[in-house]
């Protein structure tokens, strides 16, 4: 089985490639989706992240409204590095448990997991290979307002991660999402060819 991390930056086209991905034959999870089931109530995070950081970070329903912790963390690092500290080791667990479970199920297998802060968390260690997802900042910016969100807050995330170019370096594979699907379906398609061999 080859473990294969998938990451980029701030609406570079990760998602559309990690179903691509799946759709070509990978066992894929979100990291960003373990985070979301460690911090539901009843899970592994909830409890502490809720001593470490108060009730204020309670939705109506009771469970912790992301929203309102992600106030109080990002514009503060010390307190972004307690929450990754609380919430990380949960979330390592669990795709250990889904490494496990794709050896089991298929020894030539794919096990890609896609996660935004992979290198800056130095996780992306954890994997025989890597894979980038990059386009020019101005797309990535341009696609994170057309989903909701503000200029500054896509300026604001963007400065918390690193650059694309420095995120190069580390990668096996580079995927550029800034021309048409067609042309990333290409590139994901010619990826995918050389985990196959690789895996075999």
């Amino acid at each position: 089985m080859l473990k294969v991390g998938l990451t980029g930056g701030l609406a570079t086209g990760k998602s559309y490639v990690s179903v691509r991905l799946e759709k070509l034959g990978c066992h894929v999870i979100q990291a960003d989706q373990l985070g979301h089931d460690v911090l539901r109530r009843g899970g592994e995070a909830f409890e502490d992240v809720l001593a470490e950081f108060g009730a204020e970070i309670l939705g109506e329903d009771r469970e912790i409204d992301r929203k309102a912790l992600g106030a109080i963390v990002f514009p503060a690092p010390a307190k972004l590095a307690k929450l990754s500290s609380l919430v990380h080791p949960h979330v390592f667990r669990r795709q250990e448990k889904f490494f496990q479970e794709v050896l089991r199920a298929d020894p030539r297998g794919i096990a890609v997991v896609e996660a935004a802060i992979m290198i800056e968390s130095g996780s992306h260690e954890r994997y025989d290979r890597l894979i980038l997802v990059v386009c020019p900042e101005e797309l990535q910016i341009r696609r994170f307002v057309e989903r909701g969100g503000t200029e500054t807050e896509a300026r604001d995330r963007l400065a918390r991660q690193l650059p694309l170019d420095q995120k190069r370096k580390f990668a096996h594979f580079v995927i550029d999402t800034s021309e048409t699907f067609q042309e990333t379906d290409k590139q994901v398609r010619d990826v995918y060819d050389h985990l196959k061999q690789e895996a075999k």
